[in-house]
């Protein structure tokens, strides 16, 4: 089992930069596929990014395309989504999510973004 802790967000303007870190610990962090998933108010939850074991494979939603990374650190057990060019749309709670056999869900961390 993991458990995961999203740290980061805050409120900032439109066309501002926002990183999210998302700490692990339990079950080795380097076993787990990592990912990143947001809600906002009214809507169901969106894919936001994902990425493979080593770092190496990324994924990305259509509407952060360009505008957000995701990276790991297998040594420091951490996710990071690093946020640029940020827009009101992209206000919702942020949630990590790691998966192995079973997926885990961080408690998120709210970004709000105003015009």
């Amino acid at each position: 089992q993991v458990q995961l802790v999203e740290s980061g967000g805050g409120l900032v303007q439109a066309g501002a930069s926002l990183r999210l870190s998302c700490a692990a610990s339990g079950r080795a962090f380097s076993s787990y596929t990592m990912a990143w998933f947001r809600q906002a108010p009214g809507k169901e939850r969106e894919f936001v990014a994902h990425i493979s074991r080593s770092g190496v494979t990324t994924i990305y939603g259509d509407s952060v395309k360009g505008r957000f990374t995701i990276s790991r650190d297998n040594a420091k057990n951490t996710v990071y989504l690093q946020m640029n060019s940020l827009k009101p749309e992209d206000t919702a709670i942020y949630y990590c999510k790691a998966r192995y056999s079973y997926s885990y869900w961080g408690q998120g961390t709210q970004v709000t973004v105003s015009s």
